[in-house]
């Protein structure tokens, strides 16, 4: 029967939304069932690990510690992909433990105290807030925190805690003074509720306080295997972080923080949210265009690329030319973090303002590493550092060095996903996801939730036979046993991808339930989006009960970011619609093809949902 359908003129968010029938029966394809019973199996594993690693209060069990290799930010970590999991479609449980864990968490690390170190003497946090930290760890600690205004922007606490944390780095806060507003610089790389560091730091800050008993050590050389006292090792734990004393100045790392005011910009809709985050970014952006394109990793407290080592854009702790000695695994290493915050960080300004200046920048960046590739066998390697090869040990030398395969993959994925320019594919294999998108790789839907639910299962059985204890555990130990699966979801439901260890949502839909009035895919409902282009969307909805109806709203962008412009239902004509949700109504055990007209960027970022 051929489908009906009607669409309704375009009216606000909260207002009636565009409406469209699919009554075209489809036969629930591999894709949707497996997609049904991923979020199914990954929201009762999650379910299972909270039952088995949570206590009452909300502790994980695991000896608490400060540090950077083990300490408050990998144990709160261990959830990091929760609330996504439930935006998407996971089961209230999921949620639920998230918000248990998070509150036990911010206890647990209140009652931590510190000797060899000032930063945790009385408690890893202050006004709910990691005292001081670098962004490489805070922004992994406070992933699934960045993202619970997706799943449930009216949870407790949570407009007043990303306002508190927000105004930390935006000179509002007088006990955390990390912004300064004449430079635009945020003036250390350690950070937090209780200031800058501007100082050297210590390895103990890095590092904290050895604490007695023998442990599952997953980083150097220890492994998962067998227990290591943690005295024996400690002074090797010292050891790999003794060169990563330089603090003070800007660094692109803290470009991460502007996820804080994202999200208070998206649940609040106060305006000061996205000046700061378009005058902040927009000052990293000057000063790399004024760099060659290459993103600065030292900006001094005087504001001026490389200011803190007299000019040397490329210096500073991990900076483009952080060569070091690793004393835990006695070898040398380039631990350059140049695009972990630079990458969100631009991003997030680019979401606010849809100014593809900020992805051009990225793009500049990239440019200039394959402007130095070299053919090597048969490979392709690109330089990773940049000033003298020996690091540390200056001898005058500016040069590239360190070249890899590591080719920046993933950044170059997010620059086209993000820009849908198709020059960016230029150095990008197009292959798996984007090989589907490009309508080369059929089956990769089906093959990846596969692969999927094979590593949720896998996940389970290794939570099962764990036989490890809570004091034998440190804060990253369990972070292997997360059974959450995101990332698969994530791409072929909302067409967003997610890379690297901080993020923000790049999405071009995302789903709502209007029955059960909560974020994510409802009961039975599953959505492929095939192809992306820079005005317009391809998904296919299915209906997997083939005996009740079902209604999901789809919301164009992750913050409602997109305006619907127009809609075709299968072989249908393109019918003019607007605004940013599309109700769908779907009969029993009906399916169909949607291409939804697009224009990208053209609303104010928002989290709030809508009914």
């Amino acid at each position: 029967m051929r489908a009906l359908f009607f669409l309704l003129a375009a009216l606000p968010l909260a207002a009636a939304d565009p409406e469209i029938r699919i009554q075209r029966p489809m036969t629930p394809p591999a894709w949707a069932l497996l997609e049904r019973e991923l979020l199914r199996s990954s929201s009762a594993a999650c379910e299972r690990f909270g039952g088995k690693y949570l206590d009452s209060r909300g502790y994980l069990l695991h000896t608490p510690r400060w540090g950077t290799l083990d300490g408050p930010d990998d144990a709160i970590e261990t959830f990091y992909n929760w609330t996504l999991l439930y935006a998407m479609g996971g089961s209230n449980g999921v949620l639920d433990l998230y918000k248990k864990a998070l509150e036990g968490h911010l206890q647990q690390y209140k009652e931590l105290r510190t000797t060899k170190t000032k930063l945790a003497e009385d408690g890893a946090y202050y006004k709910e807030f990691i005292t001081q930290s670098d962004w490489f760890h805070t922004g992994e600690g406070i992933r699934a925190f960045m993202f619970l205004g997706l799943a449930d922007p009216a949870a407790p606490h949570l407009v007043a805690r990303m306002k508190r944390f927000a105004a930390m780095y935006m000179g509002e806060d007088p006990e955390a003074p990390n912004y300064d507003p004449v430079h635009k610089v945020i003036k250390s790389i350690w950070t937090g509720s209780k200031g800058p560091m501007l100082h050297k730091a210590t390895t103990y800050d890095w590092v904290g306080d050895p604490v007695p008993g023998s442990f599952h050590l997953l980083h150097g050389t220890q492994g998962r295997g067998r227990l290591v006292n943690l005295f024996s090792v400690y002074d090797k734990m010292l050891a790999h972080c003794a060169e990563y004393l330089d603090s003070v100045g800007d660094h692109p790392l803290n470009l991460a923080s502007t996820g804080l005011a994202l999200n208070a910009y998206a649940l609040t809709g106060e305006a000061k949210y996205k000046r700061w985050i378009l005058d902040y970014v927009g000052a990293w952006r000057q000063r790399t265009e004024a760099n060659g394109g290459n993103i600065p990793t030292n900006i001094g407290l005087d504001g001026k690329v490389g200011g803190e080592y007299g000019g040397r854009w490329y210096k500073g702790t991990y900076g483009w030319n952080f060569t070091i000695y690793d004393g835990e695994i006695e070898q040398t290493a380039l631990r350059n973090t140049f695009s972990a915050g630079s990458w969100p960080g631009f991003g997030n300004a680019y979401l606010v303002s849809g100014d593809q200046g900020f992805v051009a920048t990225l793009r500049k960046q990239m440019d200039n590493l394959y402007a130095q590739k070299k053919v090597q066998n048969g490979k392709t390697l690109i330089p990773q550092g940049f000033g003298d090869p020996r690091g540390h040990k200056m001898t005058g030398r500016e040069e590239w060095y360190e070249w890899t395969e590591n080719l920046h993959t993933n950044r170059l994925t997010e620059n086209y996903i993000w820009g849908m320019d198709r020059g960016d594919l230029k150095n990008l294999p197009v292959e798996g996801w984007l090989g589907f998108l490009e309508g080369t790789n059929p089956g990769y839907p089906e093959q990846a939730l596969r692969r999927q639910l094979e590593w949720v299962r896998q996940q389970v059985q290794e939570m099962d036979e764990d036989d490890t204890t809570t004091d034998t555990r440190l804060a990253d130990y369990l972070m292997g046993f997360n059974p959450a699966a995101t990332e698969e979801l994530a791409k072929l439901t909302m067409g967003a991808y997610l890379s690297g260890n901080i993020w923000s949502l790049h999405a071009r839909l995302r789903y709502f339930d209007p029955v059960r009035r909560r974020a994510g895919l409802p009961p039975d409902v599953a959505a492929l989006v095939e192809k992306l282009e820079t005005n317009l969307a391809v998904v296919t909805l299915v209906n997997t009960n083939q005996a009740q109806a079902r209604e999901v709203l789809v919301q164009m962008g992750g913050y409602g970011e997109h305006e619907l412009t127009g809609v075709k239902l299968d072989r249908g004509t393109l019918a003019p619609a607007g605004g940013r949700v599309l109700r769908v109504q779907l009969a029993p055990g009906a399916g169909g093809r949607l291409e939804l007209g697009m224009k990208r960027y053209a609303n104010e970022v928002t989290l709030r949902q809508p009914w």
